[in-house]
């Protein structure tokens, strides 16, 4: 039997309801018609161009998630564990870095493949690079941040995939290491749908009509989830352009050497909201003098301490795994930063 949500008692109870990118997205335009009504036009117009300059790279990624789903392809995840462990590193890795699902998605999965015994170190190889690039986010960050940014990007997701995992198979029998699950593991997901990672790809998805309502309604929910986050993103930006002095931001997080990639990585950390909306903030922040170094370590450490990416790892094993987790995280963007910044 299913609870139904009851209506709001109050208005206070509507709002926390309410969506908050959404509700940014109203706020914003009110706000500056009280403090700075001449920035609402060009506020709204940036945002409007920017999101539909990228509108075909959002087409591509909403049709690619959709015919993924509804073709059940998840199922091929199930492999990348099976065989020896090295090998499930490499293929979680890789895997991670290009499926096109949410870190919480797969918490089922996680679940029960621990349970089962697969290896934790192929496990946190998937959970390192999963938050990081999936097909949407590489269309949307190649068609903002440039194609080569989207490829090392993509690079440094499967490289963090691999030294994460190899770092816990090196030390897997140290304590922070050794009994890794929590008593009682978190079974179900986050309300993103059931376990998908079942059953054999359908590649012909449209002979099936139970398959074509998953295309469907995937295709809509993630146009909507695009549409709202990279909307927002983009108001921010406009925002950041007109009102963050440029010299500031050249300042803290400009230049070369390691101190901007540190600080970028420390920056994004706490920072980030959404992997969608951090594209078009980085854009600003590298047209106001960021350093290419920077934002490379700003995204990769903001993408796997987000709270979804962090969650999906705190509800399943202890916090000594957890912290672990967010080291292997920070290390590997910064050495991303030091890696983009040579060669950009």
């Amino acid at each position: 039997m299913t609870d139904l949500p009851h209506p709001p008692r109050s208005p206070l109870e509507a709002l926390r309801r309410t969506d908050k990118a959404w509700l940014a997205i109203v706020l914003i335009p009110l706000v500056l018609a009280v403090l700075d009504r001449e920035q609402v036009g060009p506020t709204i117009r940036f945002a409007v161009e920017a999101l539909g300059h990228t509108g075909i790279f959002i087409g591509f990624a909403v049709l690619a998630v959709a015919y993924l789903k509804a073709t059940g392809a998840e199922a091929l995840l199930a492999k990348a564990f099976e065989g020896r462990e090295v090998r499930m590193i490499f293929l979680a890795a890789l895997l991670g870095g290009l499926s096109p699902f949410c870190s919480c998605e797969v918490i089922p999965f996680i679940a029960a493949l621990l349970a089962v015994g697969a290896p934790l170190s192929a496990v946190m190889a998937f959970w390192l690079a999963s938050p990081l690039m999936d097909p949407a986010m590489f269309l949307i960050t190649s068609g903002t941040l440039g194609f080569d940014f989207a490829l090392a990007k993509t690079g440094s997701a499967v490289g963090l995939g691999l030294m994460g995992g190899f770092t816990v198979m090196a030390f897997a029998q140290s304590p922070v290491f050794a009994d890794p699950l929590r008593q009682q593991p978190v079974k179900q997901g986050c309300g993103c749908g059931t376990n998908p990672f079942t059953g054999k790809p359908h590649w012909a998805f449209w002979n099936e009509p139970a398959r074509r309502a998953t295309f469907r309604d995937t295709a809509f929910e993630n146009a909507l989830f695009l549409g709202k986050w990279l909307l927002l993103a983009y108001m921010i930006e406009a925002l950041m352009l007109h009102y963050v002095p440029a010299e500031m931001i050249a300042t803290v997080l400009g230049g070369s050497g390691l101190q901007p990639i540190l600080l970028g990585a420390l920056v994004g950390a706490p920072a980030y909201l959404n992997g969608y909306a951090a594209v078009p903030l980085v854009d600003a922040l590298l047209a106001q003098g960021m350093s290419n170094g920077a934002a490379m370590s700003f995204v990769i450490a903001g993408g796997v301490s987000c709270i979804p990416a962090a969650i999906a790892v705190w509800a399943l094993v202890k916090p000594r795994v957890f912290f672990a987790y967010l080291g292997i995280a920070m290390v590997g963007a910064m050495l991303a930063g030091i890696g983009w910044a040579a060669i950009a």
